[in-house]
């Protein structure tokens, strides 16, 4: 499923297909959260869910369950270290993950991802960003 599957379909469950139809709120997606409380959520049948873009209820991704969205969290900390550095722009680096992964740029993010491409991202991104220790470490040693 691309990602503009799930745009145009709403919001489909990254678990399981369906679609993720009950809004609630964060007491139920987050309950030691105090923060989150007040922020909508939507909500599947097999209890992935997913956030809202602030003061809508418009979803930030799809609905996912605690192991894809580990894996999210990781692949987004594996990539941001890549564009942050100044390696790449933000965009030049998705166009370089959307080609890692042989996918189409405008179907690459990390929130439509599921567990096993998150995961993916993080291994390609580390990889990366070992080689470029590499690099950097023999340039120095050539000076």
């Amino acid at each position: 499923m691309t990602v503009s599957d799930v745009l145009n379909e709403g919001r489909a469950c990254i678990e399981c297909g369906s679609q993720a139809h009950r809004l609630s709120d964060g007491r139920e997606a987050y309950p030691h959260r105090g923060d989150l409380h007040a922020k909508p959520f939507w909500f599947c049948g097999c209890g992935a869910f997913v956030g809202c873009h602030p003061g809508t209820t418009n979803a930030l991704g799809a609905p996912a369950g605690k192991r894809t969205k580990r894996g999210r969290t990781d692949a987004h900390k594996a990539f941001d270290r890549i564009w942050k550095s100044g390696d790449m722009t933000r965009k030049s680096a998705y166009a370089w993950l959307a080609e890692k992964l042989g996918v189409p740029a405008k179907d690459c993010h990390i929130s439509f991802m599921d567990g096993d491409t998150a995961y993916r991202v993080v291994s390609i991104c580390q990889e990366r960003t070992e080689a470029l220790r590499q690099a950097a470490r023999q340039s120095k040693g050539a000076e």
